[in-house]
Parts: structure tokens; C-alpha cells; sequence
């Protein structure tokens, strides 16, 4: 098939081709963009297209593709880069952060007061358990205990947290 050939089918074609990029891309702009592309595509490998018939066929889906591509190439250009106020605003600590980290250090010093009221079997497992997210099966193996023995001791230290913050909680 020649680029000739091509050309002429422009017109017979176009309609049909919008409508498959327009609703691919949801912009006219790009669906036009993306049926001249097509065009271009099919003028530079006229040479390869055999039979006249499949024509219509064969543009459908490089127009297709062709949109896909543009709204993939669209996507990668709204990631904008943060504009200077932005990244200013990130940088700066407002007084809800510092207040929220100060409540957390209050807490954080509660838990360990908390934790060190219990016994040293308890306190060891939970702090394995909590501070270094050990699994059960870990800290039997570090202490030389039964897993089960651990999942026992882990249950009973979070009972008797549990009353301590619950009173907290109702103040």
C-alpha cells in the first residue's frame, strides 16, 4: 500500500478514529492529537500494510494504542514538582506537630513507668515483644521458655496493663 493511499483513506477514516481515541483519553484535544499520530504511523509503514481491506482494522488499533500512549504521557507530566511555599510549608514544625510528639513522649514514658511496675518474666517478654517485634517463637528460643509459655506471659502482662490505662483513659 502506498502513503497515497493513506492519505486518501484520511478522510473515510478520521470520524471513526476520533471516536475510539476520544474514548480512550476523554479530551478532544489529545483524541485529534492522538488520530494524527495514527496517521503519521500509517504513512511511515505503508509499506508493510498488504491488504487494503484491513486497513480500517489496523488504524482502529494504532489509535487505540496511540491514545493509551498519550494519556500515559499525560499522567507523567501532572506529577508538577512542588512549588516553593509548598515545600517551605512541609519544612516547617507548626505547634499541633510539637504538641502531638510531646503528648506521645508522655505516653511513651507512662507505658515504660507502667511496664516496669511488673514482674521480670513479664517486663522481659513484652519488651522483646513491643521494642523489638520479636515474634513469640523468637523470644521462647532467646529465654529458653515454651512458646507457649510466652503467649501465657504476654496475655497476663497486657491484663494487668490493661486496668492502668484504663483509668487513664477516663480522666
Amino acid at each position: 500500500m502506498t502513503g497515497t493511499e493513506i492519505a486518501n483513506s484520511y478522510e473515510t477514516h478520521k470520524k471513526r478514529l476520533f471516536h475510539i481515541s476520544y474514548s480512550i483519553t476523554r479530551d478532544s484535544y489529545l483524541a485529534e492529537d492522538a488520530v494524527q499520530e495514527t496517521f503519521i504511523k500509517a504513512l511511515n509503514k505503508a509499506h508493510t500494510i498488504i491488504d487494503k481491506e484491513k486497513l480500517g482494522a489496523w488504524l482502529s488499533v494504532t489509535a487505540a494504542r496511540t491514545a493509551i500512549d498519550f494519556v500515559r504521557r499525560e499522567r507523567k507530566k501532572s506529577c508538577q514538582p512542588m512549588e516553593l511555599e509548598a515545600i517551605e510549608a512541609l519544612g516547617s514544625v507548626n505547634s499541633e506537630a510539637v504538641d502531638s510528639m510531646v503528648e506521645a513522649q508522655l505516653m511513651e514514658a507512662q507505658i515504660n513507668r507502667a511496664i516496669n511496675t511488673l514482674g521480670d518474666g513479664y517486663r522481659d517478654i513484652l519488651h522483646l515483644k513491643a521494642s523489638k517485634g520479636l515474634k513469640e517463637k523468637e523470644i521462647a528460643e532467646m529465654l529458653n521458655l515454651k512458646p507457649c509459655t510466652v503467649k501465657t506471659r504476654l496475655y497476663r502482662a497486657r491484663k494487668r496493663l490493661k486496668p492502668l490505662f484504663m483509668g487513664a483513659a477516663n480522666i
